[in-house]
């Protein structure tokens, strides 16, 4: 499909820069009026995921992934599932294991590449639900998941998928680790690497033979702490390992149903090597989708309670399906 060079986001004039427009609504976009009914689903080996619902008995689900050490709490989930939920749709927002404010029971815990997870998920909503249309959303992490989900399964993707929608996804993973390592983007490694550290202080105490929190300051980087924890813990060799494997751009081109993925130009995590452009340019399947504006998971409406990208995926989404019966 051709790119998509005319976007309609607008930015508001008071966010005066890539920054801005990430840190803005992430600290102060709040949502009202989601009440989710939580559901525990317990995994094949042995872990459990909560599953949080807004359900009326639809027949079209949106399935929402969140970001790196997000949740279905986060500002771009409930807002998505509200707006979905208000047009007919049911939502779920599924947490990644140790996400949901309960510390999971294996060794590992998640990461970009966990797309065993979101295929449980997926499952698990095609046989206990009864949904004709599935769609995947996801933001940041959770759209690295999805696009990855999307291209293994290719052809064999389940048929009530109709497609998917991505947001700020660091489609290359080695590049972004090192784009957050830049001097002017230390505010966002350091704010991640707090909160992992806590969820590896929790882990610590849950497996002392595998998992040693001591020293954790001295971790600097993404490198550091994927080279630490987050390959041992999932069976990757090392850092590069990880990232080569994990990484979602390595998947887009097996994409075989409609699939939008949007980037900002002004996202303060993405450097130039995750915006997919070569291959968008000759897919049949994928649109990408590069504002000037927007940020990280940014995005933000003047003047309105909804955020663009709520209002950007029911677009697309909409489209595919009219498409499809036409």
């Amino acid at each position: 499909m051709p790119l998509i060079e005319k976007s309609s986001y607008k930015k508001p004039f008071y966010l005066l820069n890539g920054h801005w427009e990430t840190i803005i609504p992430s600290t102060f976009r709040k949502i009202e009026g989601v009440s989710y009914h939580r559901e525990r689903l317990e995994l094949k080996d042995g872990d459990f995921l909560d599953l949080d619902w807004l359900c009326n008995n639809n027949s079209k689900l949106v399935i929402i992934s969140h970001g790196l050490e997000g949740s279905s709490d986060r500002h771009y989930s409930k807002g998505l599932a509200k707006y979905f939920f208000a047009q007919d749709w049911d939502a779920v927002a599924w947490n990644c294991r140790g996400c949901s404010g309960e510390i999971n029971r294996l060794p590992r815990f998640y990461h970009h590449g966990a797309t065993e997870d979101i295929s449980e998920v997926v499952n698990h909503a095609i046989q206990s639900k009864k949904y004709t249309t599935i769609a995947l959303v996801g933001f940041s992490m959770g759209g690295s998941m999805t696009l990855k989900y999307m291209g293994e399964n290719g052809l064999s993707l389940h048929p009530e998928i109709k497609g998917a929608v991505t947001f700020s996804v660091p489609c290359h993973l080695g590049s972004s680790a090192k784009e957050l390592d830049k001097p002017s983007k230390i505010f966002y490694l350091n704010r991640f690497l707090k909160k992992l550290q806590k969820k590896i202080e929790a882990k610590s105490k849950q497996f002392p033979a595998l998992v040693n929190a001591s020293g954790f300051e001295q971790i600097k980087s993404f490198r550091d702490f994927d080279n630490r924890y987050t390959s041992p813990l999932h069976g990757f060799k090392d850092a590069d390992d990880f990232y080569e494997r994990a990484s979602s751009g390595s998947y887009i081109s097996s994409i075989q149903k409609p699939t939008l993925i949007v980037n900002s130009l002004s996202d303060p995590f993405l450097p130039k090597e995750c915006y997919p452009f070569e291959i968008a340019q000759c897919h049949n399947h994928v649109h990408l989708e590069t504002p000037q504006h927007g940020g990280h998971v940014g995005f933000s409406l003047t003047g309105k309670k909804e955020n663009w990208m709520e209002v950007r995926a029911f677009e697309f989404l909409t489209q595919i399906l009219i498409t499809n019966t036409a």
